[in-house]
């Protein structure tokens, strides 16, 4: 039998094929977007009263570039920022190599500026979220207060990162492996505008979380909501600098896919909002939106599967970011000490009841001993009909009001003991979960 009456008898003869995939083990991948940075050698900063940057001469050209980008418009951003982070290289997406990320990282400490702690400056969560706005609303209200954020790791590589701006001042929200062994940070703003020295507030490598600050007034601040009424299925928008500087401000959509998601990295565990949003390198820090334009989440990580000769293998559609409602008092603690003090705790635990008013309340189960609730002679049984002159129905309006306040400070709660009604004052003291 001839090659081609073979051909014919397998046409007419088909042979089930059955093809198994083996797939590499996935595992978490927060790497940052790392950008080649050769910086010019031996040129001496010139002399001047105020302490200038070590790269000297350099950064005077930079700042001439950035001045003619944001005069000409935003076609030259993107070139003037190459410049910042590459001397004048050209660039691409293909430039990125995951070796450089570990060797910037291991070991290096972070020597970043610092800023002042006890600053008045809160991330505030809005309790109203207003009506649904279609996708371009949310770009044109979040894009604005999305930054970029570049940190110095070494001579030759740079990590470029997303923030969100949170104080009209220049609190800036990022990811703490973002400008983990950085020496110094810069940030770029949507309309062109540079600051080339951004101070490091505080950060947290635990809850990936890091604070910036830069000299400005009047700057676009992001409306946050409240994470905590996601669910699966509702539509959410991701806004960042996907591989860098050439594609920042990518907006990208797509769905909660799971909420209360614990996910195992580097020996933490964090609870995180899972979505199908695209997230890449380079998104890391910038903000999970939703259809009412509020932050509700810092984009962190992606599931990935390393591949040991061609880098990191994308898994499609597994990404994951903080909730910031359980975020905003990590922020507050690294706005006012640089480093986290712990979460303001009343000291109870409670669940809903129905008085015999009809009204709904909170009945007080237990009291945390040492906590403030208990000092200011809370009992179990209790029932907390209202905090801060606010009605108490469920536990998630007891956790709102709470947010509005630091540890330390004191919030009202409306007791109902046996019919008897008073209002005492309850202090807040911090506690590490």
């Amino acid at each position: 039998m001839n090659e081609q009456e073979n051909n014919l008898r397998e046409a007419r003869d088909p042979r089930e094929v059955v093809l198994r995939y083996d797939a590499p083990t996935p595992e978490i991948v927060t790497e940052r977007y790392v950008h080649p940075y050769p910086l010019p050698k031996g040129r001496e900063a010139p002399a001047k009263p105020r302490k200038r940057s070590r790269r000297g001469l350099w950064v005077l050209l930079l700042c001439a570039a950035l001045l003619l980008a944001s005069l000409l418009g935003k076609a030259l951003i993107t070139s003037a920022v190459r410049v910042l982070l590459n001397t004048g290289a050209e660039s691409s997406p293909g430039a990125f190599r995951y070796s450089a990320e570990s060797e910037a990282r291991d070991g290096a400490a972070t020597t970043i500026p610092r800023y002042p702690n006890g600053a008045d400056a809160r991330l505030l969560l809005s309790e109203t979220r207003g009506d649904a706005l279609t996708i371009q609303e949310v770009y044109a209200r979040v894009n604005p207060c999305t930054v970029t954020v570049a940190v110095v790791l070494s001579e030759s590589h740079a990590s470029v990162g997303t923030g969100v701006i949170f104080t009209e001042d220049g609190f800036i929200l990022t990811n703490a492996h973002v400008v983990e062994g950085g020496s110094e940070a810069m940030v770029l703003l949507d309309d062109g505008t540079v600051f080339r020295d951004a101070k490091l507030v505080g950060f947290d490598e635990a809850n990936d979380l890091a604070v910036l600050k830069v000299e400005a007034h009047g700057l676009p601040v992001a409306e946050f909501g409240d994470s905590d009424a996601l669910v699966v299925g509702d539509t959410v928008y991701a806004i960042g600098n996907p591989l860098g500087i050439e594609l920042r401000g990518t907006l990208t959509d797509g769905i909660v896919s799971a909420i209360n998601r614990d996910i195992k990295t580097d020996g933490v565990t964090m609870t995180l909002i899972q979505t199908n949003a695209a997230l890449n390198n380079g998104n890391s820090g910038g903000p999970l939106i939703n259809v009412y334009g509020q932050v509700v989440g810092v984009n962190t990580m992606k599931m990935g599967s390393r591949l040991r000769e061609r880098g990191t293998a994308s898994v499609e559609g597994l990404g994951f970011a903080i909730p910031i409602s359980s975020a905003a008092w990590i922020v507050d603690d690294l706005v006012q000490y640089g480093e986290l003090r712990g979460e303001p705790m009343l000291g109870v635990t409670v669940g809903a009841v129905t008085l015999p008013t009809g009204e709904r309340a909170l009945l007080v189960h237990e009291l945390q001993s040492g906590f403030g609730a208990e000092a200011a002679g809370v009992r179990a049984g209790d029932a907390i009909v209202q905090a801060e002159g606010e009605a108490t129905e469920s536990s998630a309006d007891l956790l709102r009001i709470r947010r509005r306040f630091r540890a330390g400070e004191a919030m009202t709660l409306t007791i109902d003991r046996g019919g008897e009604r008073f209002d005492v004052e309850v202090t807040l003291q911090a506690a590490m979960k």
